[in-house]
């Protein structure tokens, strides 16, 4: 144990608390922790005044402790009912003991139209209940003159099973599925400008589908800075509500005469085709080339009001509504700060262009009207796109299509945070804390909602982002979904392990997901990776969220060998690797070490020895132990000995995942290509080429390559040899499946 664990590793007994612990716990805050090591942490108090203040909630001295609980124990005894409330279909609701009289009559007007009149008959002081509501759906609750809304959510998410039996119409279990993992932005496509596009996923998609694949795992979509190319991180969004414009195929929506007119205009023909040359994408570069083509392309758009496609473009206007009009109109003013003051981040623009609301803001955009009508038609192209590649995946077979990916937070410089700024947190980054891979913690420098602001705002901003979410895919990745029960928050400019963990409506969220996903027909996968805490993952499987088994990460109980195939859960989708972790040669040859070691994370070892060889001899030894698990499960032949270390044995690997009793099995390309490199190496800013890597070939070519083909035939044989463990009997109701 370090000198710092050592310091605050005893846990305090309850009547050791102090008035800051106190506050903490009942603001939220976990004041003591786990760590990787199972060692128990308690948050010093320097980290939770500053975590206090963040949150709105000042404790420098007694007094401002008093009004601070004060003001907790105000919102926790109000006789309000809050704006939203969640329920399960067919369970009786609960409601606060201080909102309902008994005898007092309420009603419940249902989505349907439908009308419920009752009356509690609860005892005094008892909680009051109202009677169970089979259908699934946003109700509202009348009681006296005071409105709420009743968000029923079914008891479980849309699952591979309800796709599969949508699919074929009828009742049977989905068979072992399997799908492709693709880094969007690195997809290759002739006419591409250097960066992968929609229409190059939706011939991924096709393509798979062909082949037997039911899903594409994607990179996140959401929209990032135009007018600041150098954040181009997928998962560092500038809003989880729109898209990134990046990924547009000019000629997709408005014809290949009209996107080479609009190359020409721009003048950057030439730029154009040698940015498809490289080997890494250079954002900046391709971004500033694509903003030109797309200002050439809306010029002419914008001549005729009349077309077909105008009218749809302002029909999606109008759909969008509020938000997707802030977003186009913080755009707008970005670029316009960044160009006149060299500011980007809106906390620093003048006070009145800071609140979205502002009279400003609205004379802006009204001056500027042109201006934001670019970024409202970029929206529009992008949502083309990417609700063509998953209608592309459906229509060739996919029972799934597109699994879109939502960060688990954004840019607190972006418009989201703009504009919903009273729904996020200020002053804090998400992250998570030390561990046994990163031994400093980390601070993705990510902002993301309030617990405290989704209660009282209803969590309209957290239903706005799921929608945004589920719009235009199959299904969505939760990335950290560990962040509905718990987020790791360190204070800006704070070292990543001076952090504490806030707890979230964690139930409310879940039904609020799981709602969502019935409606929008849709799965729903949690990435529960990391210091996972007891019983979360399996809490997940009973809302029907599918979490995450990494190759890995699926050791015995003593860590040093790997679980055979059938030992692995089966309420999962499983695979041999992530984007942030080494791919199956880049592991075997010790690749990740070595990067590790270049950009500065490996730690010197107290007994001198060189820690990257003795990394590597540990990776031998691991290597020895993988190759055994692969002959134990008859996937390697038992009289072989261990490829050496330039021969990966990728086809193994694929096929010991495809062995699991997962429902869903998602490779990545970067492993069905038998590549080395890692898309991200987490803790690196410029040492790694993060995010920028391109495939060597076009996606049409891939699919002509016979080795890549014959190893989707492989996995997709492998895949139909497994035996998947049917989910539990449902016990939802037909009634329940069919009505959101």
């Amino acid at each position: 144990m370090s000198a710092a664990a050592s310091k605050t590793g005893a846990a305090r007994t309850p009547q050791a608390l102090s008035p800051i612990d106190t506050l903490a716990q009942r603001a939220g805050f976990e004041i003591e922790w786990q760590d990787a090591h199972k060692e128990m942490r308690h948050v010093p108090e320097t980290t939770l005044r500053i975590l206090l203040e963040k949150l709105g909630l000042p404790c420098g001295n007694a007094t401002q402790l008093q009004q601070s609980l004060a003001t907790i124990d105000a919102e926790a005894t109000g006789r309000k009912l809050p704006p939203l409330m969640t329920a399960e279909v067919d369970r009786a609701i609960a409601l606060p003991v201080s909102t309902a009289k008994s005898g007092a009559r309420y009603r419940i007007e249902m989505e349907s139209g439908e009308v419920i009149d009752g009356r509690f008959t609860s005892p005094k002081g008892e909680t009051a209940l109202l009677s169970p509501i089979s259908d699934p759906g946003h109700h509202t609750l009348v009681i006296n003159d005071h409105r709420t809304t009743l968000a029923v959510a079914p008891a479980r998410c849309y699952t591979i099973d309800d796709a599969w039996r949508a699919m074929h119409d009828s009742a049977d279990h989905a068979p072992p599925l399997w799908g492709v993992a693709a880094q969007v932005y690195g997809l290759r496509r002739t006419g591409d400008g250097g960066i992968g596009d929609f229409t190059a996923l939706a011939s991924l998609a096709t393509q798979t589908a062909r082949r037997g694949g039911h899903a594409i795992a994607i990179s996140p979509m959401h929209a990032m800075f135009s007018a600041g190319p150098n954040k181009f991180s997928p998962y560092s969004p500038s809003s989880r509500l729109f898209l990134n414009i990046a990924h547009i195929d000019f000629s997709a929506v408005l014809g290949a005469p009209a996107a080479r007119t609009a190359i020409d205009r721009a003048g950057v023909a030439a730029e154009f085709a040698s940015l498809e040359e490289l080997t890494l994408i250079d954002w900046p570069r391709a971004m500033k080339v694509r903003l030109a083509i797309l200002r050439a392309l809306f010029e002419a758009f914008a001549q005729n009001h009349e077309t077909p496609f105008y009218k749809n473009f302002s029909a999606f206007v109008e759909e969008g509504g509020r938000p997707l009009e802030d977003h186009a109109r913080f755009e707008a003013l970005q670029a316009e700060q960044i160009a006149t003051h060299g500011e980007g981040h809106w906390r620093n623009w003048p006070d009145e262009l800071r609140d979205p609301r502002s009279e400003a803001v609205a004379s802006f955009a009204a001056e500027h009207r042109e201006e934001v009508d670019f970024y409202l038609f970029t929206q529009w192209l992008a949502a083309k796109g990417l609700t063509h590649a998953q209608h592309a995946a459906r229509d060739a077979g996919m029972a799934v299509g597109l699994v879109a990916d939502l960060a688990v937070g954004c840019d607190s410089a972006g418009s989201h945070a703009w504009s919903y700024r009273d729904e996020m947190l200020t002053g804090v980054s998400v992250g998570a804390p030390p561990d046994l891979f990163n031994q400093a913690g980390q601070s993705w420098g990510l902002t993301t909602f309030s617990p405290h602001a989704m209660r009282t705002q209803g969590f309209s901003a957290f239903i706005d982002m799921l929608r945004c979410a589920f719009k235009c895919a199959g299904g969505i990745r939760i990335d950290h979904i560990l962040g509905l029960r718990r987020l790791w928050l360190v204070p800006e400019g704070e070292s990543a392990k001076d952090g504490a963990y806030l707890r979230y409506p964690l139930e409310d969220l879940l039904r609020l997901i799981a709602l969502e996903s019935w409606r929008h027909r849709a799965i729903v996968v949690g990435e529960d990776l990391g210091t996972v805490p007891p019983g979360f993952s399996e809490r997940l499987q009973e809302h029907g969220l599918l979490g995450i088994r990494v190759l890995w990460f699926e050791r015995t109980e003593d860590g040093e060998e790997f679980k055979p195939p059938r030992d692995w859960d089966s309420g999962v989708t499983a695979t041999t690797t992530t984007h942030d972790l080494p791919t199956v040669t880049g592991w075997w040859r010790g690749k990740d070490i070595v990067w590790r070691s270049k950009i500065g994370q490996t730690m010197a070892r107290a007994d001198g020895r060189d820690a990257v060889e003795v990394a590597l001899e540990e990776r031998g030894d691991d290597r020895a132990h993988l190759w055994r698990a692969f002959q134990d499960a008859n996937i390697a032949p038992a009289d072989v000995d261990a490829p050496d270390i330039d021969n990966a044995p990728v086809d193994e690997a694929l096929a010991f995942v495809a062995a699991t009793p997962a429902p869903l099995v998602t490779y990545p390309l970067e492993d069905l290509l038998g590549l080395v490199e890692q898309p991200n190496l987490p803790g690196s800013i410029d040492e790694h080429p993060n995010w920028r890597r391109h495939l060597a070939k076009p996606v049409d070519e891939l699919f002509l390559d016979d080795a890549f083909c014959d190893r989707l035939l492989a996995v997709d044989e492998a895949r139909k040899r497994s035996v998947v463990q049917p989910d539990k009997p449902d016990n939802t109701g037909s009634k329940r499946a069919d009505s959101p």
